[in-house]
């Protein structure tokens, strides 16, 4: 999409979001990409950051039993390993991103794919939500008690702030929180060093304690007791793992070799947020920290830690670390904007959902899908009053469901293929633990979130899984319509062919530029296309003498994924559009092919109707629009109707543009 407007609404469209990119530029890729380090800011931030509220909710959950944090944290570890593995053989297996949408739709069935779609989608907006509310607690931890009355405004205005800034590029919002993360590697990972070498010298006292502690637990719950309280409180911090798919997501925004990138990035991604959360939880134990009212566990363990420092250290970095936990987790939004908008580009190119979430603006970036993400956020931290502990209940059941059905894709892949894979056993062997761990959670947080409000998040995402299904149903026919008009291409390829017989050996046309010239504007060699074409030529026989076929290419999020792909674009546009000219030539009449490409249509269109009309200045401008018998507001809102903008734009100019209505 662009922005439009008068000279003043650009400045300042370009003051906010920025310049619209060159398309021709040979560098653009590298200019928007991201490398690994970058990327795990990006798309790291979001696992990462779940360390602020994943370990404090599993060890809330133990109660009077602290001592089991450690099992726990040992578990979130092997957890953590397997999925980022597994992960990384979803990246090797579909190097063009995707991730659980893609998986489940080509492994397991479109069905699935909606499905796991749906409940990405949903879980990117509770990122987001749950996110930006989180760091608003983090930051007003440390503020007087007094303030708390401003933190919901705080929440909305970062998620305000947040979707203007993705408006402006992948790269630059990402550039922007990199110290923020530096700075909360630093502070947090200093803290989990300091809090376990200090007790070091006390390790047999400690292990000591621990055993007794331990025994006492099992002495008061029983072995199987012991075993469902180590369950829940596994289950209840899976918010922990939430953003390793990120990755997977968003391959296509990360520097060639993008499969290597992606697979450092996954690499970065686990081995930082299995020593925070593992380092955490055995932190918590080490210095009996208990929840305080009105500030996080996070907080109250690094106040313990500093408490014996020289006066006013502590202070310094218990602010320093609360306040960059409080902006990774504003990071960690990034990730529910960053990979968000391209799930649902990836599904409306599939036709699940509006072709408009798949248009980039001139910035490059899926500007619909973020204004989307960003409006949805709003609501759920205005509906959740800010509310972490709600947000949490909700947040993380919809990551499992993409989980599992990925993981169960990918074990069904490696069994059809066993007789192709050398190393078959091994990757199945890996995605199958990942299925059972990844399952195992999903049945765990439905059962103990469903009463809590977890009946919230499923009954939303069955209700965005409905509207795919109808979307799609309406596209599809929508298509079954369409291929009635395309049998004219059949017609019109052989009577170009027939003609093209009849006219070998004749000279080629002569242009005739002061004569009457017909520019058809059109979106590929199809039946819409060949309709208009036959309309103008039976309604204004021997009329015009010049052709002209203008063909726009639109940069989607569907083929903007490196210089092969813009490359092809100009390619197919420019065979589609000669294959009109190639028909009127062998025919008899002057015609050629004019194409460009952009991300938008009427605004890469205009530059080339000046062109034409600089050549031709006796042209009339026609364009073929669809006529739906029984128009609803489906038909109007599931179609772009850009013809009606192309024809205000030419008619400003001072041309006559004609409408041919072509019905279904």
């Amino acid at each position: 999409m662009a922005w439009k407007g008068g000279v003043g609404m650009k400045w300042f469209k370009n003051l906010i979001i920025g310049r619209a990119r060159n398309l021709g530029d040979a560098g653009l890729f590298h200019k928007v990409s991201l490398v690994a380090l970058l990327a795990w800011v990006g798309l790291g931030a979001d696992g990462l950051s779940s360390s602020c509220y994943g370990p404090e909710e599993a060890f809330k959950a133990l109660g009077s039993h602290p001592v089991l944090a450690i099992f726990v944290g040992l578990a979130t570890v092997v957890t953590i390993t397997v999925v980022c593995i597994s992960y990384s053989q979803i990246i090797e297996l579909f190097p063009g991103g995707g991730g659980g949408y893609l998986v489940a739709s080509k492994l397991l069935s479109p069905g699935f794919g909606v499905v796991s779609g749906c409940a990405l989608l949903v879980d990117y907006v509770l990122t987001i939500a749950l996110s930006i509310s989180s760091g608003a607690d983090a930051l007003f931890s440390i503020l007087p008690a007094e303030w708390q009355g401003v933190k919901l405004p705080v929440a909305l205005g970062a998620a305000a702030l947040l979707t203007l800034m993705n408006l402006r590029g992948v790269k630059e919002s990402v550039l922007f929180w990199t110290p923020v993360f530096v700075l909360f590697i630093l502070t947090h990972g200093f803290g989990i060093l300091y809090a376990i070498g200090s007790h070091l010298g006390t390790l047999p006292l400690v292990a000591a304690e621990i055993k007794s502690d331990l025994n006492l637990s099992v002495s008061q719950l029983g072995w199987f007791g012991l075993l469902a309280l180590l369950v829940r409180a596994y289950g209840v911090g899976a918010g922990t793992y939430t953003g390793i798919e990120a990755v997977s997501n968003g391959l296509p925004i990360l520097r060639e070799p993008r499969v290597a990138t992606g697979k450092r990035t996954m690499l970065y991604m686990g081995v930082s947020l299995s020593l925070t959360v593992g380092g955490l939880l055995l932190a918590y134990v080490l210095y009996h920290v208990k929840p305080v009212s009105g500030k996080t566990l996070n907080a109250v363990l690094f106040e313990g830690i500093t408490s014996g420092w020289p006066a006013g250290l502590g202070p310094w970095f218990v602010g320093a670390a609360m306040i960059s936990a409080a902006l990774l987790l504003f990071v960690a939004a990034q990730t529910g904007f960053l990979d968000g908008p391209r799930v649902i580009a990836n599904m409306a190119l599939d036709h699940w959902f509006p072709q408009q979430f798949a248009q980039l603006s001139d910035r490059l970036v899926v500007q619909n899908g973020i204004l989307l993400m960003g409006i949805a956020a709003l609501v759920a931290i205005a509906l959740a009053g800010g509310s972490v502990a709600f947000l949490v209940v909700l947040y993380s059941i919809n990551v499992f469901i993409t989980f599992s059905l990925s993981q169960l894709g990918m074990v069904r892949h490696w069994w059809t293929s066993r007789a192709s894979e050398n190393r078959w056993r091994r990757k199945l062997i890996v995605n199958g633990v990942g299925l059972c761990l990844t399952g195992f959670i999903l049945i765990t947080l439905c059962i103990a979130k469903f009463r809590e409000g977890g009946w919230v998040t499923l009954a939303v995402t069955g209700g965005v899984v409905g509207v795919a299904v109808l979307v799609g149903r309406y596209y599809q026919g929508a298509r079954f319509k369409l291929k009635r008009l395309d049998e004219a291409v059949l017609v019109l390829e052989q009577d170009g062919s027939r003609e093209a017989a009849l006219a070998a050996g004749k000279p080629s046309p002569i242009c005739y530029p002061k004569e009457h010239t017909a520019v058809v504007l059109v979106n590929g060699f199809n039946g819409l296309g060949v309709h208009t074409l036959m309309k103008i030529t039976t309604t204004f026989p021997g009329v015009f003498k010049n052709y002209v076929f203008a063909h726009v290419g639109v940069v989607d999020a569907g083929n903007f994924k490196g210089t092969a792909e813009i490359e092809e674009l100009r390619r197919h546009i420019k065979h589609e559009a000669s294959r009109y000219a190639d028909y009127m030539m062998a025919n008899g009449y002057y015609a050629e092919a004019v194409t460009c490409i952009g991300t938008d249509v009427v605004e890469t269109a205009d530059k080339m109707v000046d062109e034409i009309a600089s050549r031709f200045p006796r042209a009339v401008f026609f364009g073929g629009q669809l006529l739906f018998l029984k128009e609803t507001w489906m038909t109007r809102f599931l179609h772009n109707f850009v013809i009606f903008s192309l024809q205000r734009m030419v008619f400003r100019k001072g041309f006559p543009f004609v409408m041919v209505p072509i019905r279904m």
